[in-house]
């Protein structure tokens, strides 16, 4: 299982990033939403891809997460 905040390969495409979020549907697929480190020059918020867990490889323990937050709205998260 990966635990939020780890940094995970996407297996297949290669797309590297850190695990943000987990989503758990009704028939058992868990994806996770994986967020790239920003490029300096683009100066935006990157996309979050959603991939299967079962493609996703740990790279490294990431940022840490032990920091308790509020939380808040989700602007990119998966659509219906």
């Amino acid at each position: 299982m990966i635990i939020l905040g780890e940094k995970v390969k996407d297996k297949v495409t290669g797309f590297e990033g850190i695990a943000t979020s987990r989503v758990e549907y009704l028939n058992g697929c868990i994806q996770y939403g994986v967020t790239p480190k920003i490029k300096v020059k683009e100066n935006k918020k990157p996309e979050v891809e959603y991939i299967d867990e079962g493609q996703l490889g740990l790279v490294g323990k990431g940022i840490n997460t032990k920091k308790k937050t509020t939380g808040g709205f989700q602007s990119d998260h998966p659509s219906r």
